[in-house]
């Protein structure tokens, strides 16, 4: 595992691989006519007395690459291209999608109730206190019908009626079976 470099690498002992690095890339220097003879020595002997890449980076801040390999700017590099992943051996299509269950029941949408319509719309017609409606699970409506006592024998009456006609659902929105 790598660890963070302190001071940004700067920090980071030398060798005498980056020594000898950086003092041929001084001669090249040199030779290209960038550096004049006494101050080529100075630099020489500053890599000899060097003990970090801080120390060694003083001594490039003027001059043009080329640099010590480890002192070089990192170059960026794309990332490899990914297949597609139809194209990996080990690809496999993903499952098909779950079918909801309903928690209570454990049954597809769709299926039907296990209460009746025509006890739930009796019940709401014969007592008009939202009890077809507490049958069926519809629990606000079946408290709001019973504190305004089926909204005075109508609301329970009508809503029995359509129960009974159109069916309905339960609390989980299942259809009322017959």
């Amino acid at each position: 595992m790598w660890v963070s470099e302190p001071g940004g690498g700067d920090a980071v002992r030398i060798g005498t691989t980056e020594r000898e690095d950086a003092m041929r890339v001084l001669g090249d220097h040199f030779a290209e006519g960038r550096l004049p003879m006494h101050e080529y020595e100075e630099r020489v002997n500053a890599t000899i007395n060097a003990t970090t890449r801080g120390d060694l980076r003083e001594l490039f801040t003027d001059l043009p690459a080329p640099y010590p390999p480890f002192l070089a700017p990192p170059t960026w590099q794309a990332p490899p291209m990914m297949p597609p992943p139809q194209m990996n051996p080990m690809w496999r299509p993903p499952p098909p999608p779950m079918v909801p269950m309903y928690p209570a029941y454990g049954q597809p949408p769709g299926a039907y109730s296990d209460k009746s319509r025509v006890v739930a719309g009796l019940l709401q017609i014969l007592l008009p206190f939202g009890v077809g409606r507490f049958y069926t699970g519809h629990h606000g409506i079946a408290v709001a019908q019973l504190l305004t006592c089926g909204g005075f024998g109508v609301w329970s009456l009508i809503d029995g009626i359509i129960i009974l006609v159109n069916g309905g659902t339960d609390g989980y929105g299942r259809q009322l079976r017959d």
